[in-house]
């Protein structure tokens, strides 16, 4: 499990604003694998830049406490979700209710989400994934267990991102809350490279514990 370890230390040093756990809610934010494969300031050739730190500046200035890192090289999504499940398991140990911990993933960070949600298997913690579902995923990821206060977002246009009312479906854990967003922006897949409010105001919303969506 080193590299579990090593995930841990490194979630470690990003956490932000350590105060009253009981009071505070946080946010991971996993973003998708052109970043992880590529310096921050490299253009995608079709969607231009991944905007992360803007992203991630429009969760901090609605108040959360953010955790991320930039991933680098090509990560193993379980592996990976291992480090933030012992991150969140900690974060809960101290006093962090379950409720007030939101992890949202963009892309392939939506499928390092779904390994979240499968191994933390937690009725209570709320998750929002991002254009990361195909039909195939049910034969090709058979482990994957929705487990969650769950939110999925994905663009009409996008060919890696549709309805994952099937997943849910086959999923075993009682799911509390359950939402879809199906959006028109016609960005393909750009549009998650972007903190635009049609994905970003719903994931907060989420994270608030509102699933509504009011």
């Amino acid at each position: 499990m080193k590299i579990s370890l090593l995930i841990g230390i490194l979630f470690c040093s990003t956490l932000f604003m350590f105060g009253n756990k009981n009071e505070e809610q946080f946010i991971f934010f996993l973003q998708n694998r052109f970043l992880e494969e590529h310096e921050l300031n490299e253009l995608h050739p079709e969607f231009g830049r991944t905007e992360y730190y803007e992203i991630i500046a429009e969760f901090k200035k609605e108040g959360f406490n953010v955790i991320s890192e930039k991933r680098n090289g090509n990560v193993n999504a379980r592996e990976y979700a291992i480090g933030i499940v012992t991150q969140i398991d900690s974060l809960i140990k101290n006093g962090t209710e379950p409720r007030k911990i939101t992890v949202v993933g963009t892309s392939k960070g939506g499928y390092i989400a779904q390994y979240v949600s499968t191994l933390a298997n937690n009725q209570d913690l709320n998750f929002v994934f991002i254009a990361s579902f195909r039909n195939s995923d049910i034969q090709n990821i058979p482990e994957i267990n929705f487990c969650g206060n769950i939110l999925t977002i994905y663009e009409k246009s996008d060919p890696f991102g549709v309805s994952a009312l099937e997943r849910k479906k086959n999923s075993i854990c009682e799911i509390k809350h359950f939402k879809e967003i199906e959006l028109n922006t016609g960005m393909r897949h750009g549009f998650l490279f972007k903190p635009l409010k049609v994905w970003i105001e719903p994931s907060i919303k989420w994270a608030n514990g509102n699933y509504n969506l009011e």
